[in-house]
């Protein structure tokens, strides 16, 4: 069994690690993959929705997101492994599934999406990230032919999907629509349609990837690239600086920055709480200020690895 990540497994695996998501934008996201995803039953009278993915990250991601937001539903997350074969994983909604249908707009009769769930930029670009994760599919940018599609049931249900992407005021995305054996496809064959929609779903780290592979390949630079790009890297810098921001306030909380008796570390333990969006080299001229030394992007970068280590070994003590 060949056991290696496919592109589309890394764009996956990325959505399904977020943290900074919102509430209207998760539900959004758990809406379009219920919808795509699910299969509905009955039994006793009682509705019942069974999901499936051979992707384990994303099946913990959307169960963890089911059990946060319906604590009082039953939600069970199951796995079946097969020699030779990915394990797959279920997702099982029992003893009336209705209400969590009902709350997350998810109508498996009628082909429309509702706009109490995906009605601004924010709750759209969660929309269509589920629609992804539940069945989208990317060729890697290694390849010279460039394709990412999403796979729905119904025409009709995928005219409405399209219709969302022309509503993102963001980024312009025009997908195109085909029939294939009885399913409908969305599919985008454009590089920069293709990078704009890995930023709306929230996977700027493969988006990175992506334009860099695109560099590599024809030595052609755009203005919507090198955006594409800079933004991509500005938000894992913000992501970055979020975590590092959270690490820096457990030390403080279990130990206290001041008594760390490091006055770079402090330093820079405070700089990066009030400004979790600055790179290192920015951090690092603030300290230079502050100190009254230079202090380089080197110093900064080591400083934080050597926080990481320190936060790792109180998250261990505390097990």
């Amino acid at each position: 069994m060949n056991n290696k990540i496919t592109f589309s497994q890394t764009v996956k695996n990325e959505i399904a690690r977020e943290e900074d998501f919102s509430e209207v934008r998760r539900k959004a996201l758990l809406s379009a993959y219920l919808r795509i995803n699910g299969v509905l039953t009955f039994k006793n009278r009682e509705t019942q929705v069974k999901l499936r993915s051979e992707n384990s990250k994303v099946a913990r991601y959307i169960y963890a997101n089911l059990k946060k937001y319906y604590p009082k539903n039953q939600v069970h997350l199951q796995f079946e492994k097969k020699p030779e074969k990915k394990t797959t994983y279920y997702i099982k909604l029992d003893d009336n599934a209705d209400a969590i249908l009902e709350d997350l707009g998810v109508d498996y009769f009628e082909g429309k999406i509702s706009k109490e769930i995906a009605y601004n930029d924010e709750t759209i670009a969660g929309y269509i990230a589920g629609a992804f994760l539940a069945s989208g599919s990317v060729n890697s940018p290694k390849t010279t032919n460039y394709h990412l599609e999403i796979t729905v049931s119904s025409e009709n249900y995928a005219k409405w999907l399209s219709k969302l992407f022309y509503k993102y005021k963001k980024i312009e995305l025009n997908p195109r629509i085909i029939q294939r054996r009885e399913k409908s496809v969305l599919y985008f064959k454009k590089s920069d349609q293709i990078s704009n929609f890995l930023i709306m779903v929230g996977a700027p780290e493969t988006c990175m990837e992506f334009e860099g592979e695109r560099v590599k390949r024809d030595y052609i630079n755009s203005e919507n690239r090198l955006t594409n790009f800079d933004e991509a890297n500005m938000r894992r810098a913000s992501q970055i600086g979020k975590r590092q921001a959270k690490e820096i306030k457990y030390i403080d909380d279990v130990l206290g920055i001041h008594n760390l008796h490091n006055p770079k570390k402090e330093l820079l333990c405070y700089l990066r709480m009030e400004n979790k969006e600055l790179s290192l080299v920015e951090l690092a001229e603030l300290m230079s200020e502050e100190l009254g030394q230079i202090i380089t992007k080197s110093n900064v970068n080591h400083l934080f690895r050597s926080l990481h280590g320190l936060y790792i070994k109180l998250i261990e003590v505390k097990k």
